[in-house]
């Protein structure tokens, strides 16, 4: 096939690999502009931007998809797979290629429409994601589906984690879909809007913790929320991350919300509003991530005493 493939970041990568290395024709690479990252703040290419580079592919990458058309026609692709590109395809471009255009999603479609599926799908204790394929329309992820895929969350699975399970069953899904697709074999199911919810983006002002939460809420923002943008409280004016956490059922429980119960090589164990959570992998404002053992070797934490 001669494919168009649109995408930014490394959940994108293996279905792009997967591509070349099963032969099929990717005549352009759509990404977004670099970005600045870095302590020196220098324009880096996206994930998706150096493996293009590295097989000399076509690669574009404008703000906006609005003067596009033209360019598109020219290459008369088949299909255009979109990735987490981040810029939405306007109509034109939706219905130029022979299959359309589809979508390889980070979620079981309906649930976690939107920006953040991995994350809203752990923080919400759902015991169950996976990958969906869809052909797209103008909606926010409210194509008709061409493929399902389920996987199971572990329970200590981060963001991180499940982001690369994820990425791989995707890559392994596209293939299946596009076999599928040049076969005439695939049949659209329309979404039940009903059974919708959205994932909204992630931001930084909701990584503080708040004690007052019962200890499982916690736990599951903590894992969601690593490794962006990471958990944190207040330990003396200074912010402490929290990278990783468990349930603890073992110290003796207190009615202040953030107080310090235990401290060993085995955790910080904090109060919460319902049991308390077991902080086992810290940061220090201006240091680096360390285990509970090597964090209180550098730094007194009393029992009693408060995070806020």
């Amino acid at each position: 096939m001669n494919i168009v493939f649109a995408g930014t970041p490394e959940f994108s990568v293996p279905c792009l690999k997967a591509l070349l290395e099963h032969g099929h024709t990717v005549s352009a690479v759509y990404t977004q502009p670099d970005r600045p990252a870095g302590r020196g703040r220098k324009p880096r290419p996206s994930p998706v931007k150096q493996v293009a580079l590295e097989h000399g592919l076509t690669i574009h990458q404008p703000t906006s998809l609005a003067q596009e058309t033209q360019v598109l026609l020219k290459l008369k692709p088949d299909l255009i797979i979109v990735i987490a590109y981040g810029l939405m395809l306007p109509q034109k471009i939706l219905e130029l290629p022979r299959y359309g255009c589809i979508n390889v999603h980070a979620s079981l479609l309906p649930r976690w429409r939107g920006a953040a599926p991995i994350q809203r799908a752990i923080e919400a204790g759902d015991s169950t994601t996976g990958i969906s394929i869809m052909q797209m329309d103008q909606g926010l992820d409210t194509g008709d589906i061409l493929l399902l895929s389920e996987i199971s969350i572990d329970d200590e699975d981060t963001s991180a984690s499940l982001h690369d399970k994820l990425a791989i069953l995707g890559a392994g899904c596209l293939m299946q879909v596009l076999q599928q697709l040049e076969q005439g074999a695939l049949k659209a199911v329309a979404q039940d809007n009903d059974l919708a919810c959205y994932a909204s983006k992630l931001s930084k002002d909701e990584a503080r913790i708040d004690w007052s939460k019962p200890a499982v809420e916690l736990q599951r923002k903590i894992r969601a929320l690593n490794p962006w943008p990471v958990c944190y409280c207040l330990r003396q004016q200074q912010r402490l991350r929290i990278w990783q956490a468990s349930l603890d059922h073992s110290a003796k429980p207190s009615t202040v919300p953030g107080e310090v119960l235990r401290a060993d090589k085995d955790g910080i164990v904090v109060q919460t509003g319902v049991a308390a959570l077991r902080l086992t992998c810290l940061q220090a404002e201006g240091g680096k991530a360390l285990t509970a053992r090597e964090f209180l070797n550098g730094h007194n934490i009393t029992i009693g005493e408060r995070l806020k």
